[in-house]
Formats: structure tokens, sequence, C-alpha cells
């Protein structure tokens, strides 16, 4: 029970499914069951609203739907927006393979443009290899002659959704709506610094440790190396 109790509140947003994966993994046998008893007796839930946290920190510190069907089959990139305590904006440019459900990285900066997104395909095309399609909205950004002709070069498809369909790019969606459920929405961010260090551990515990119900309440990547955010 007190490892429930630790794990809910240290993982407040994912329910008592997910809770019930990460008690696996401690080596419980535990069905979801049992779990969602124990949770309802304690009065634990996901709660609606939660408000946000302040951190201290010391000054030292229109395309057919192509389902993926393997990895590195279609990529899928957005831009989120969000704001640090001072009302000034900040853009994250989030990039996830479909089938795996892997988030490839988080590029966070005051500004990003088509350079950028160029810059960081780059460096997950070394490290990661080349998808065969990437799927995106109609935004600038993706849209600009030189991305275009440079990803035709390298040989990938790219697939735009219909202008005003959101729901075609549906699972980078999903992954900006958990980003921002477990994280934007709690967070108070300073400094677009300590922005760039939540988001990155974030970013981990998303892809080695939060289980996926998809992947049948697994993480995308357990075992896999964080590539470096760049910035």
């Amino acid at each position: 029970m007190a490892d429930i109790i630790e794990l809910a509140s240290k993982y407040g947003r994912y329910g008592y499914r997910r809770i019930t994966a990460l008690l696996n993994e401690r080596g419980w046998r535990v069905n979801h069951k049992r779990v969602e008893r124990i949770w309802r007796t304690e009065g634990l839930r996901v709660p609606k609203k939660q408000p946000k946290r302040s951190r201290l920190w010391l000054n030292d510190g229109s395309c057919i739907r192509l389902r993926p069907e393997r990895k590195n089959h279609v990529w899928s990139y957005d831009f989120v927006t969000a704001r640090t305590a001072d009302g000034r904006a900040f853009r994250m440019l989030n990039i996830i393979d479909e089938y795996t459900r892997e988030c490839l990285a988080i590029t966070i900066n005051r500004r990003l443009t088509s350079e950028d997104v160029i810059d960081q395909l780059f460096n997950l095309f070394i490290f990661r290899g080349i998808p065969e399609h990437i799927r995106s909205d109609n935004g600038p950004e993706f849209t600009a002659k030189a991305i275009r002709k440079w990803l035709t070069r390298l040989g990938i498809k790219t697939l735009f959704i219909e202008p005003g369909s959101p729901w075609e790019n549906g699972y980078i969606e999903s992954f900006n709506g958990k980003l921002r459920d477990e994280l934007l929405n709690l967070e108070i961010f300073t400094t677009l610094a300590e922005a760039r260090v939540l988001i990155t551990d974030w970013r981990r515990q998303y892809n080695q440790v939060r289980p996926h119900s998809s992947l049948g309440y697994r993480p995308p990547a357990p075992e896999a190396i964080m590539a470096v955010v760049t910035t």
C-alpha cells in the first residue's frame, strides 16, 4: 500500500492502471482491480486540476491516413507554446516516432524557425536513422521550401494534414496533450533554463518510466539512450 501511495504522489496524473504497471515493474504481483480497490479506499484519484508549482533553484545549480507499421516508418512533429513566469513565450518542437511512441526530441527556445527544424532533424537522422515519412500540420516552418526540398533529396515523404484538422495528426496531438496535462499545466517556469531542465526530465520519464496503454502498459523506450535536447 505504501508503494501505491508513493507512486500516486509522484505520478499523480497516471491513474491506477499505469500505477499497476509500475508496481509490476517493481516486482509486485498485483492486478489493476486490487490496485483500484486500494486506490478508492485511500481516496486516491487523478486530480482534475492542480495548482502550478513554483520551484526554487539555487544559484549554482491533407494526407491519406497512413498508419505506422514499424520503427522509423512514420515520424510526426509539431510545435507547442508555453510561457515562463515573466509572461514571455517559448516554443517546443516535439518529434515522435508514431510506431514506438517514443519522443525522439524536444527542442526548446524562445524562437524556432525552419532552420532549427532542419538542425534537429539532421541530428536525429544521424543517431536514429532516416524515417520513410514525416507527418505535420501546415505551419510555415514545416512547409518552407528549404525543408521540403531537403527532405525530398533524402527520400523522405512529407504528409501534410488538412488545414484545421488536428485529429489527422493524432499521435503527436496526443503526445502534446500529455505534455500539457502532466507538466506544462502544473509548473511555473521561472526561467527558460529551468523549463529546459524540467521538460528534459519529463521526456525521460515519458520514454523510460511512464506506462503507455497502447503498448500494453510498457514505456515506449525503457532502455533508450536519451538524445541531447537541442537548445
